[in-house]
């Protein structure tokens, strides 16, 4: 174990393009495709579909103006690095805070959602001893996947994509013969208020790209591999949601009430075989986000330590499997401990707007950026400059403005425990520099 002056350097970059877009994927696909086509037909019927376009469209105006961000940076941590450039350490701390809770509430929920779907198989887990077992034993499996390395980690994660993709790959291409246009086509649109709210449940699907961006330090030609490989998976997953949105309308119109619509989707147009094979991709793509959780959190609280907000501890990084361990132990057990003194919806209130917030503090970073930092030849750049990026903003804006007061109490408890955790900190490093330079 080793915390250098410049602990980046031991930091192997193992991560290529291909496992950029693995991280962004697995970071997107999660949990909500399995149940918010259900909450889509409930609330908009047979105009659903555009509203996957519409979030698709919203989304991509985000990652555009990350993207543009990324490419000026090789260094872990994403947007910590970003807000750190632009407005100083408090603001880069607090976002790397805020994405770090809501990691680590989701690796829990993801832990607990896991285990409810293995129920119908093992009724034992519904409750009790058993359940907090499985739940812990499972964080304990990816937190010991990832401790042995990115390799062993990517490796893993490689193989659940495969496992998580083709049960939705096949239902698109068996349903696709079945989307009825028309009716599509002529859905009425719905009301402005409505819409609002809708939206900013269903953006839960499409949240998570962002992890990608994290594991820069850690990423072979970073500036420009993440960028453009990060925008071609961020339209693939919006492609491939509102085909799955569209198959869904037109074979299962009825599905509004289900607790899992694509489950009885698969089963509707491939029997029980297609039942089968779809519960084992929502296995799979939860398992798949709770590794990706923790392949990039603990890079969060290793990026806060290398720029002094957090103990040393924190970004201490193994000479043999060149990860920062204690990270990632830390983040294992502090998933572990939400996940059995909490429950799945506690922890998912967690989850769209915090990650909003950190979007919309990223966005307004850019231009800062621009201005601050020369461009490099081939950097990657956003078609007509400042507007998308303007636009992602206040389209942002327009989405957490929908949130609610519970939402907006958990965020200001997060910054108020952020808050004290940086002043403590920043007296420690005051003194620390105090005592090497008497």
């Amino acid at each position: 174990m080793s915390s250098p002056a410049n602990p980046e350097a031991l930091l192997k970059r193992e991560i290529g393009k291909i496992g950029v877009a693995t991280i962004a994927m697995n970071g997107v696909i999660g949990s909500g495709i399995f149940a918010l086509p259900a909450v889509a037909i409930a609330q908009a019927g047979a105009f659903s579909p555009w509203l996957f376009i519409i979030c698709g469209v919203l989304i991509l105006t985000v990652a555009l103006t990350l993207a543009r961000n990324a490419s000026f940076f090789e260094t872990t941590g994403g947007p910590i690095v970003y807000t750190t450039e632009a407005f100083g350490r408090f603001i880069g701390f607090q976002t790397g805070l805020l994405i770090y809770v809501s990691r680590v509430a989701a690796i829990a929920a993801s832990a607990h959602l896991l285990v409810s779907y293995a129920v119908p198989l093992w009724p034992v887990l519904e409750s009790g001893a058993p359940r907090t077992i499985a739940v812990v034993a499972y964080i304990a499996l990816v937190t010991i996947l990832n401790a042995f390395g990115v390799r062993l980690g990517m490796t893993a994660l490689y193989l659940i994509s495969i496992l998580k993709l083709a049960p939705l790959l096949l239902l698109i291409l068996v349903g696709i013969p079945e989307i009825d246009w028309g009716v599509i086509a002529g859905a009425r649109i719905e009301s402005s208020d409505t819409l609002g709210e809708t939206l900013l449940v269903l953006m839960y699907a499409f949240i998570g790209f962002e992890f990608s961006l994290i594991n820069a330090g850690e990423t072979r030609d970073a500036r420009s591999a993440i960028p453009r490989t990060l925008i071609k998976t961020v339209v693939a997953v919006a492609v491939a949601y509102a085909l799955i949105q569209l198959v869904a309308v037109s074979v299962g119109p009825d599905l509004g009430e289900s607790r899992t619509p694509l489950v009885e989707l698969a089963k509707r147009l491939m029997g029980p075989t297609g039942a089968i094979l779809l519960s084992l991709g929502v296995i799979f793509s939860v398992g798949g986000g709770s590794l990706t959780s923790l392949l990039t959190a603990p890079r969060l609280t290793y990026a806060l330590s290398r720029d002094h907000a957090l103990p040393a501890w924190f970004g201490a990084v193994n000479e043999r499997t060149h990860v920062p361990v204690n990270s990632i132990l830390f983040c294992g057990a502090f998933s572990a401990l939400l996940a059995v003194s909490q429950q799945f919806v506690w922890l998912a209130t967690l989850s769209t707007i915090i990650r909003l917030l950190t979007y919309a503090l990223c966005i307004a970073a850019l231009p800062v950026i621009e201005r601050k930092l020369p461009s490099q030849p081939g950097q990657f750049k956003i078609p007509g400059g400042s507007t998308i990026p303007a636009i992602a903003f206040l389209l942002t804006l327009w989405l957490i403005a929908h949130s609610t007061l519970q939402n907006a109490l958990v965020t200001v408890s997060v910054v108020g425990v952020g808050t004290i955790i940086f002043w403590f900190s920043s007296k420690r490093a005051i003194k620390l520099r105090e005592t090497n330079n008497p």
